[in-house]
């Protein structure tokens, strides 16, 4: 099961104590004071890990406390400081604090950290408050509490290019001809029913090897999406960070014309996030190969000279149309970048 979203309880260890201790010797009757601090408690922090993909590691425990400081000691003896617990968390993941909604992080790079409950003070033990008035203070302080936060952590997957359609426009199809990632992929609508990435490199289309882009594929949208009908939208939050998006309309389809399955997709987009609208959006005729009725071809190159954008056609079947898609593509993001100039409309693909 992929899960994206979940709720934890952290709480990060107690300073200890300090001590309040006496030196006694032999030769030193008068020893003056000699107790040691307490030891920091431990706190709770996250780390981003690369390998991971999704936050499962956290299905079944929701709650993590580290360890408390010990209590100081007589002859000046520190106190062991608690152990920290570090917590690993797929990259993209946000950490919100659930009381307040305040966010307290967010994850990109491998290896990057953030504490987000920190252990208390170990207290100061009765050597600190020594002074000339005062030789023999009785005086020593509590460790303090440490913080404790419930967090809400979700999920959004780092990808460019995001792919939005309706169940069974091809989407998975698609990824499987462009990458080496193997979706679920069937005759049936919402056979994809969790986040799916890709890496597309050009090599594998006779391109530069260092050339390479990373595709996300989320459950198809359905009329309603927004209100909760289907999967899809539960899922839009993975494409919220790519950089442009590739909506993909099934040419094939006898039912559902190319202007209405748009239209319902954008709309659904849009009620979603109207950021994720902003995007840079690719209309793309999925299922060329079964096109049997030259008006839906007709009809979606209009739509598609109606927004300014070249018409684009692909089978996964054939492999009809990856190719220049997948060099398109990786223009248009290398334009974004400013790693390349943008080609004159009239020669763009």
């Amino acid at each position: 099961m992929f899960l994206d979203h979940v709720q934890l309880r952290v709480a990060a260890g107690h300073g200890g104590s300090g001590a309040m201790s006496f030196r006694r010797e032999k030769f030193a009757p008068e020893g003056g004071p000699d107790g040691g601090d307490g030891g920091k408690g431990g706190s709770i922090l996250f780390r981003a890990n690369k390998a991971l993909n999704t936050l499962n590691p956290y299905r079944h425990k929701r709650e993590y406390s580290a360890e408390r400081g010990r209590q100081g000691e007589g002859c000046m003896r520190h106190g062991k400081d608690g152990l920290d617990i570090v917590l690993e968390v797929p990259l993209g993941t946000v950490i919100r604090d659930s009381d307040t909604g305040e966010m307290l992080a967010e994850l990109m790079a491998h290896g990057e950290e953030v504490c987000v409950a920190r252990g208390g003070r170990g207290g100061l033990g009765n050597t600190n408050f020594k002074s000339s008035t005062n030789r023999t203070p009785r005086h020593h302080q509590p460790g303090e509490d440490g913080e404790e936060r419930n967090l809400d952590l979700e999920l959004k997957l780092i990808a460019d290019v995001g792919l939005v359609g309706f169940p069974n426009a091809g989407k998975s199809t698609l990824v499987s001809r462009l990458s080496a990632a193997r979706p679920k992929i069937a005759n049936y609508p919402f056979t994809t029913l969790e986040p799916q990435l890709g890496v597309v490199s050009l090599d594998r289309f006779g391109g530069d090897l260092l050339d390479s882009w990373v595709i996300a594929d989320i459950p198809g949208l359905i009329e309603g999406a927004a209100s909760g009908a289907g999967l899809g939208i539960q899922f839009l939050r993975h494409v919220e960070r790519t950089r442009m998006l590739l909506q993909l309309v099934d040419l094939s389809d006898p039912v559902e014309e190319p202007a209405d399955a748009i239209r319902i997709i954008e709309g659904e987009v849009e009620a979603f996030s109207p950021v994720l609208a902003a995007k840079p959006r690719w209309l793309v005729g999925t299922k060329l190969d079964a096109l049997q009725d030259d008006s839906r071809r007709e009809a979606f190159v209009a739509l598609c000279e109606a927004r300014g954008q070249k018409p684009i056609f692909i089978s996964g079947v054939t492999g009809e149309g990856l190719r220049e898609l997948a060099f398109a593509v990786d223009d248009a993001l290398k334009v974004m970048a400013g790693q390349k100039e943008a080609a004159p409309k009239d020669e763009a693909w």
